[in-house]
């Protein structure tokens, strides 16, 4: 699998995504939870989450049908602020994935007097991070994440 390859599909897969915004694609499932499906040639990604507020969720990436990438994400929105609003400046920000870590937003966007804030460690293969969205000097939203390359070389 070339890593490169992969850096792109998460740009596509993003974008058709959740920061597309297009739910009518998006599945309910039976457990509650919504999946977002995405397929580009051999790769798909798979991203089922719970929420709502407080929300939690995974995406999974498989190239010719084996697992090979996975995030895992929580997030929630204060209870006094809209969530409806929030969510929106968390989209717009998704949208605008730096080149080198196309897993999240950028380290900062402002828009309509929110200011979005991301900050994370490692690669496509192995990272962590957190991200939030402030009001003012108030933080309004958080969401922490993690993940990377899975099923490399098989267990013993």
């Amino acid at each position: 699998m070339d890593l490169s390859e992969l850096k792109k599909f998460l740009f596509a897969s993003n974008a058709a995504g959740y920061a597309g915004g297009d739910a009518k694609k998006w599945l309910k499932e039976k457990d509650g939870s919504t999946t977002i499906p995405f397929f580009q040639g051999d790769w798909t990604s798979h991203d089922n989450y719970f929420g709502g507020e407080p929300y939690g969720g995974r995406i999974i990436v498989s190239y010719k049908n084996k697992p090979c990438w996975l995030m895992v994400y929580y997030g929630w929105v204060e209870k006094d602020v809209d969530p409806d609003s929030v969510y929106k400046v968390l989209q717009d920000a998704l949208k605008l994935m730096p080149a080198d870590f196309p897993f999240r937003g950028p380290q900062e966007f402002e828009h309509n007097g929110f200011r979005y804030l991301n900050s994370w460690q490692g690669d496509v293969g192995k990272y962590s991070g957190q991200e939030q969205i402030c009001l003012g000097e108030k933080v309004v939203y958080k969401a922490h994440y993690m993940g990377g390359l899975v099923d490399i070389k098989k267990a013993t």
